[in-house]
């Protein structure tokens, strides 16, 4: 007779423990007391037949053979976690809901071509959308109120899995009017990083991106700080000053002249547009359909 599958909750406190450092910290990771996190973890143990964690006064590490038990541990976890999704899409046998978060730029300019094509090909996907900046999504994301986010930032964390849809480009705005508008040269990095902006919020992708790109751009105080990327192109056509926008967000004000962009020596600001969600790596379902849609060939909305 084969042995019997451990535990799937005692695994996924296994995980916490080694991921955190510590029995107590995985244990409140989980919502669990000590006393019956310890039990949980002495039963693998002797499940398993051999030492699983190194325990001393500064926490708890995996042994040699903890840290293999771990990597096929996850796997484990990870395949639970695709059956329940399965099963709980056959039982669905009307609308599929899917709670996604996307950052601004992606929002406003890729998002309704995306959800146009999933409407296509998956009528009954019903997809709740909240537009927030990368920051929000990634922590909604990660409290289990979004099953998947769409973010701007280069800052992914490593408790989220990601998957890179394609790179988008930052440029330099201004005004018509602006003296950067009839300049000869491109504007080096230093002066641009000199130079106060019209910027969006903290803990806006397109804004970390920047000050990612140009470091010394975060010491600089902003003539303006707004939290959409409408506020600031209208801030920028006012002649408030210029700012760092996504092509996508200003390419139909470059195209009528309402915005002017100023070319940028020796930079290539360009950012990732990356898929987030939590859970197994391998996303299924409703998630990984629309996942395949925006991977799919650019068509941003009009």
């Amino acid at each position: 007779m084969p042995d019997a599958l451990p535990n799937l909750q005692a695994l996924a406190l296994f995980i916490a423990v080694v991921d955190e450092g510590g029995l107590g910290a995985g244990a409140r990771r989980l919502g669990m007391y000590q006393p019956n996190a310890s039990r949980m973890i002495a039963q693998l143990e002797a499940q398993a037949g051999m030492p699983l964690l190194d325990r001393d006064p500064r926490g708890s590490r995996p042994t040699s053979a903890g840290l293999l038990y771990a990597a096929h541990a996850r796997e484990l976890l990870e395949a639970a976690d695709d059956f329940s999704a399965w099963l709980r899409h056959s039982r669905d046998d009307d609308t599929l809901d899917l709670q996604v978060g996307a950052s601004m730029t992606i929002a406003e300019n890729l998002m309704p071509a995306w959800l146009t094509d999933l409407r296509r090909t998956s009528p009954r996907v019903r997809v709740d959308l909240r537009v927030l900046n990368s920051t929000q999504v990634l922590e909604e994301v990660r409290s289990g109120q979004l099953q998947l986010g769409f973010i701007e930032t280069p800052h992914v964390p490593r408790w989220v899995h990601a998957h890179t849809l394609r790179e988008d480009e930052l440029v330099l705005v201004v005004a018509p009017g602006h003296p950067w508008g009839d300049r000869e040269q491109p504007v080096g990095l230093e002066e641009l990083a000199q130079t106060p902006l019209v910027v969006r919020e903290g803990g806006s992708g397109t804004r970390d991106a920047f000050e990612e790109l140009v470091p010394d751009a975060a010491g600089t105080p902003p003539v303006q700080e707004l939290s959409s990327n409408a506020a600031v192109r209208v801030a920028v056509a006012s002649g408030a000053g210029p700012a760092v926008l996504s092509m996508l967000a200003v390419r139909s004000q470059l195209e009528t002249g309402q915005l002017h962009r100023v070319p940028v020596a020796g930079a290539s600001l360009r950012r990732p547009l990356t898929a987030a969600w939590k859970g197994p790596s391998r996303l299924s379902g409703a998630a990984a359909e629309l996942v395949a849609v925006a991977t799919g060939p650019l068509r941003p909305a009009l």
